[in-house]
């Protein structure tokens, strides 16, 4: 697969939004300006020494800088970031990551979610102020997605346990178009994950961040890839899961008689 030197750059610009550091303090370390460094964020081509400097300032590796083989995000930043990439040009998406997308909920989840990721740090945990801090850089990569579907609408399938309910009912009800949701009976696999379809590829995340039930921000490693075995054995899951789940008013009615106890 030919090296796409956009990715390189969106993967720079994911690390270093990770790392904490600005973008003056990056370019002051490697002796470089920051408009250089503005300019390898969106593609432009960077010497191996360049590129060599930044992974080792940014805590990665050459070739996960360059997207050989698997991509391995430790922070939830990053993966975050990345996930804002990808839904910048993909036309469908589908969804196991939850207990909803993101790019579904409501704007009274999105208000609430800033103190609920907070409070699921620890006080005594180390290094809290930067936990904090990601928590907010979190916040506004997840308006910036936010903002970023609203404009773009595109076709999104997410599937979900029968025993995540929440506000998912009238989502269901509506039926916006482009948008599918079905309510599989049985239980979920606990590693959630999407799949993104662009012009020219699609491409596979695995994450063990959530932002719903049991937040989780801090801790695990998100994966991305491309890789064809991959791509169609999570295509088949989805597939089988998407054939089992409840759909339209019967996948409503089902939510209401969970909430009723029935």
């Amino acid at each position: 697969m030919a090296i796409r030197f956009d990715d390189i750059g969106n993967r720079l610009k994911a690390f270093r939004l990770a790392s904490g550091l600005s973008a003056d303090q990056i370019a002051k370390r490697l002796d470089i300006s920051r408009a250089a460094l503005y300019r390898f964020e969106k593609g432009e081509l960077a010497k191996i020494e360049t590129l060599d400097k930044l992974a080792e300032l940014l805590g990665v590796s050459v070739p996960t800088l360059l997207g050989v083989g698997v991509e391995y995000l430790p922070s939830a930043v990053a993966y975050f970031e990345r996930l804002r990439q990808l839904e910048e040009t993909a036309s469908h998406i589908i969804v196991l990551a939850g207990p909803i997308s993101y790019l579904l909920s409501s704007d009274a989840f999105h208000d609430r979610l800033a103190q609920v990721l907070s409070e699921s740090i620890p006080d005594k945990v180390e290094n809290r102020k930067r936990a904090l801090a990601d928590v907010e850089r979190i916040m506004a990569i997840l308006r910036e997605r936010k903002s970023q579907y609203r404009a773009r609408r595109p076709a999104i399938v997410n599937l979900i346990a029968a025993s995540e309910i929440d506000h998912f009912i009238g989502a269901i009800e509506q039926h916006p178009i482009g948008v599918q949701i079905g309510i599989v009976p049985d239980t979920l696999p606990q590693t959630g994950f999407q799949i993104f379809r662009q012009p020219d590829r699609e491409v596979l995340t695995l994450s063990p961040f959530r932002l719903g039930e049991h937040p989780n921000v801090r801790v695990g490693v998100a994966m991305l890839t491309s890789a064809p075995e991959a791509l169609a054995l999570h295509h088949k899951a989805a597939e089988e899961m998407w054939q089992r789940a409840h759909k339209g008013a019967a996948a409503a009615n089902l939510l209401r008689r969970i909430l009723r106890g029935v």
